[in-house]
């Protein structure tokens, strides 16, 4: 960790200390990356390499970014939300850790996008992203680059989708892992950390008692899960509405009331949607609901809340509180939108616990060095991440909590590989 003169765009290099001691707090936490980084450190597997990432700047990404340039990586990041930067972090990894950063927090559209481009200057060998803005851009705007690129990762489950549609039009040039399919991934980043953290932003947004409040959770696929479990578990009534028969089938199953989006929006008082889709509280939602609803997002991009139509049934709207903008509309009832309909749980917090993304950074990395071993092999398209990768990151969680597991005996695992044993 040293001061230089590393390339970026950050808000304010004096806060830098600050980042750092951020960064080694979420560094306790994280003990997988920890492990993957020291045998990084020996055996440089991404030297040679360079890596445009596209991810939310935060004490987590900071430490996967660490992890990336001690495995040899030659790197630059940017945001993948305008609002998910934390400064001080940024300031930390151009300052201290020689990691050029374009990123500030509350960046306009015009700003995000050239910070991308700022990261895609660099020529990457591989791209990691986390929403595929970057790899949009790279593949409409930045095409002259992508001959240079060998391969991908992707974080999100609304990134995988983009990637999917791209690769099933075929559009995408190169192969990209999702991470975000991995069981270490989805069934522990998505469900325990969105859920957490997303009611940790709304709280510190709002400073509502969740007890006793009708909440309605927007999808309830392992983000909807985990955003719907903490709230019952802070004394919540919990309203789901899906699309998807069987997830709607398994929320009631759960416990939860399920029931159509116009029914709901007249029941609720918090709305968060975390679908991945486009406009899933529309216009007809806002016009039946209660004076003094809430209306917030934990998907990937703001199109979840169709803003536009709660501007242009408003008189006017004003700020009450930082990421709480209050919308009167025409008949005086009041709406009020957090963090502009962004990912309230880094908008208004710190996203995930570090914890929980120790195994998705950690897939991350893994996936990095797995590109650059089979880069000669790998198709076009959208890729899992390897079941032995995924394993191995939850044998390292394990062994990092000091939690040890039994193992098959040579007899149990030839019975489980034969097919002629019986009653």
């Amino acid at each position: 960790m040293t001061t230089n003169n590393t390339a970026g765009d950050v808000k304010d290099m004096s806060l830098a200390r600050e980042g750092v001691n951020r960064i080694q707090w979420a560094e306790r936490e994280m003990g997988v990356l920890r492990l993957v980084r020291e045998r990084f450190e020996q055996e440089k597997p991404l030297a040679g390499y360079k890596y445009s990432l596209c991810l939310h700047v935060t004490t987590e990404t900071a430490n996967l970014a660490i992890t990336l340039k001690a495995g040899g990586a030659d790197l630059v990041l940017c945001a993948s939300n305008p609002l998910s930067t934390q400064d001080d972090v940024a300031a930390a990894l151009v300052s201290e850790y020689g990691i050029p950063t374009y990123s500030i927090k509350g960046e306009d559209n015009e700003t995000y996008y050239r910070h991308i481009n700022a990261a895609l200057d660099h020529a990457p060998h591989y791209t990691m992203d986390d929403g595929a803005d970057l790899v949009s851009s790279l593949h409409t705007q930045r095409a002259d680059l992508l001959s240079n690129v060998l391969g991908g990762t992707e974080e999100t489950t609304t990134g995988v989708i983009r990637l999917t549609a791209m690769a099933n039009d075929g559009k995408l040039a190169y192969p990209i892992i999702a991470v975000n399919e991995a069981e270490t991934k989805h069934f522990f980043d998505n469900r325990y950390g969105t859920g957490q953290s997303t009611l940790d932003g709304i709280t510190r947004a709002t400073n509502i008692l969740w007890a006793g409040r009708k909440v309605v959770v927007g999808g309830y696929g392992w983000c909807g899960r985990g955003v719907a479990s903490r709230a019952r578990g802070m004394g919540a009534h919990v309203i789901v509405t899906e699309v998807n028969p069987i997830r709607a089938l398994e929320a009631v199953m759960d416990g939860f009331t399920v029931m159509p989006s116009a029914e709901a929006a007249a029941e609720g008082e918090v709305f968060i949607t975390v679908t991945g889709g486009y406009h899933t509280i529309s216009g007809d939602h806002i016009a039946v609901m209660k004076d003094g609803a809430i209306l917030s997002n934990s998907g990937h991009f703001n199109v979840e809340i169709d803003i536009p139509a709660l501007e242009g049934m408003s008189v006017g709207h004003r700020g009450v509180r930082d990421f709480v903008e209050e919308y009167t509309l025409k008949d005086g009832r009041h709406i009020y939108l957090l963090g502009e309909g962004r990912l309230i749980n880094l908008a208004a917090a710190e996203g995930h616990p570090s914890a929980v993304m120790d195994m998705s950074f950690a897939n991350q990395a893994l996936s990095a060095e797995y590109l650059v071993k089979n880069q000669d092999s790998l198709g076009k398209g959208v890729h899992v991440v390897p079941r032995e990768t995924d394993q191995e990151v939850g044998r390292l969680k394990l062994e990092s909590m000091g939690i040890n597991i039994d193992s098959l005996s040579a007899e149990q695992q030839h019975y489980q590989d034969s097919w002629d044993q019986g009653t």
